[in-house]
């Protein structure tokens, strides 16, 4: 007999290492905070917050193996012996399934004290070719990994490369790159650049919810449109579509998963059409957490057997590791050795030798950005903890409690009536902004963004609006505009929150959905064209009209401010 299922509770799987006490701040702070920081969320103090849910990046609280793994560090400016570890990392959770090497194990065991010629001939000096991650003397004649300091770093390394060379082959055209749902940071690349980004994704289920509140299986929400990406190559011509992207998990639309199935449609598609597939693999592990639990056939399979699958089907994947590594900081930028990326952004010769390696152009922009290629902008430190925080984030039991966490969060505010996406992403609710006020505010209300904003001034919440103010409504074509989802995002930080902030979060967003009539509408008073504005522009609130109100009588409220 099993006692403990008996209970009808959990089991811990954790404990708390170590405590960090907030200050208590009173509303009439934050209040003042919002209005010198020109109500700009991203640049509210920090310090003034109870819960954080900005973003779920590089806020990981780290596991007590990744602490003592960066004690081991090497912080040597060439080849450091992260380098390798984490390398292999890549390769052990990303290509090699069940069948892992572990080199971060002789690290933490002494071997390269204590066996040299072991290190030499298993770790330091090994080739590797063939796959995302090249090794010894073939990522120094074919370099196909780039280290970057987060995801960002590596959209801007492959677009600052690519941008150029677009220019040089195919002077004044503009691009078109669909993906599934760009995030904002890859959209504000790929606008920088001069192109188009284009979010093909199934908008007219991403709201709907179960009379119950409740699916019984994941219905993938984020997989791309197919049909929507057929009609926009047949409608722009394959030669004005340089790239395919399909972001896993998808966060522009909700932190939604993406199925194999679809991963594999778009896959043949672009490959059909000798486009390059891109993969956002930001929450690689997530996904395939979700694709284990939801789609048929994958059951019995663990996540790095799973990510093996998914990973084949890409020629380049751009992260950001402070997601689905773990971790504080860390990035990567990859493509497949000779393959397909490889192929199309080479130059060669009549003869078909190489006369200018992507690899090539791809590392010396990262040397000039970042730094030496072994480190690429992060310490020894930093490496260490990611190398095995790739690990920590392939554990199943690991990625269960937290998709658990951010379902119940989900389940807690639609029992209490607010309107939010279901089922909950793999790492954060989103608020449907629109069913919110009741379809009353429109898109240059921004109301989204002063619902966020309040959470702020009166519970100590820090949200991140991902709708009408940062993804740009008002600047889009209306095609562009129709791809927009008007939302906020609760983040969940990694390891760190218990049960007492998600219902801390459940009881404030609760009260505000009630309170909606007081939420102001904001303006935009500076940067309103900047690139990215969301980080940097400033507002200001003004009072909804009387026609806003979803109880018109509320208007007092307004009458008496």
């Amino acid at each position: 007999m099993e006692y403990e299922k008996m209970l009808g509770v959990e089991a811990p799987k954790s404990w708390t290492h170590v405590v960090r006490e907030v200050p208590t701040v009173t509303q009439e702070q934050r209040r003042k905070a919002l209005e010198m920081t020109h109500y700009n969320e991203f640049a509210f103090p920090a310090g003034l917050l109870y819960i954080d849910c900005l973003s779920d990046s590089g806020t990981t609280s780290m596991t007590d193996t990744q602490w003592s793994a960066m004690f081991l560090a090497d912080e040597s400016y060439g080849r450091n012996k992260g380098y390798y570890v984490l390398l292999d990392a890549f390769r052990d959770v990303w290509e090699r399934g069940d069948d892992q090497k572990r080199l971060i194990n002789y690290i933490k065991e002494g071997v390269d004290k204590d066996d040299v010629e072991k290190m030499m001939n298993e770790v330091y000096l090994v080739d590797y070719e063939g796959g995302f991650i090249n090794g010894g003397k073939y990522q120094l004649s074919r370099p196909n990994t780039f280290i970057v300091p987060q995801g960002r770093c590596a959209e801007a390394l492959l677009f600052d490369v690519l941008k150029p060379l677009f220019a040089k082959r195919w002077p004044g055209k503009v691009f078109t790159i669909p993906s599934n749902a760009h995030f904002d940071t890859t959209e504000g690349n790929i606008k920088q650049m001069g192109n188009v980004p284009r979010n093909l994704f199934h908008k007219e289920i991403l709201f709907e919810v179960p009379e119950s509140g409740k699916y019984e299986k994941n219905p993938f929400k984020g997989d791309m449109d197919i049909d929507k990406l057929n009609q926009l190559i047949e409608a722009v011509g394959v030669e004005n579509v340089p790239l395919i992207y399909s972001t896993v998990t998808n966060n522009s639309v909700c932190g939604q998963a993406v199925s194999m199935k679809n991963i594999r449609e778009v896959s043949k598609i672009a490959h059909k059409y000798n486009i390059p597939f891109v993969m956002d693999g930001a929450r690689w592990a997530e996904n395939c957490y979700f694709i284990k639990m939801n789609e048929e056939g994958y059951a019995d399979k663990s996540i790095c057997e799973i990510a093996k699958e998914m990973f084949s089907y890409f020629d380049v994947v751009s992260a950001s590791l402070k997601k689905n590594g773990h971790a504080n900081m860390g990035g990567v930028l990859a493509f497949r050795d000779k393959g397909l990326f490889w192929q199309k952004f080479s130059e060669f010769n009549e003869d078909g030798s190489v006369k200018t390696d992507i690899g090539h152009l791809l590392k010396v922009r990262q040397i000039s950005a970042y730094g030496n290629d072994s480190y690429g902008g992060m310490s020894g430190h930093d490496i260490m903890a990611l190398c095995q925080g790739m690990y920590e984030e392939a554990r199943f039991d690991y990625q269960d409690e937290r998709v658990r966490q951010c379902q119940y969060l989900a389940d807690g505010l639609t029992a209490n009536g607010v309107p939010v996406v279901q089922p909950a992403g793999g790492h954060g609710v989103y608020i449907d902004v629109d069913k919110f006020f009741n379809y009353k505010r429109g898109h240059e209300s921004f109301a989204g963004q002063a619902l966020s904003l309040e959470m702020i001034h009166r519970y100590g919440i820090r949200c991140s609006e991902l709708g009408d103010f940062s993804m740009e409504y008002d600047l889009k074509t209306p095609e562009q505009q129709k791809e927009v989802c008007n939302v906020v995002r609760l983040a969940i930080n990694r390891s760190q929150f218990s049960k007492q902030h998600m219902d801390y979060i459940i009881a404030a967003l609760t009260q505000l959905y009630k309170d909606r009539d007081t939420v102001p509408n904001l303006k935009i008073t500076f940067g309103h064209t900047l690139p990215m504005r969301h980080f940097h522009a400033w507002a200001e609130p003004y009072a909804p009209s009387k026609e806003e109100m979803c109880d018109e009588g509320n208007y007092g409220y307004w009458e008496n401010k």
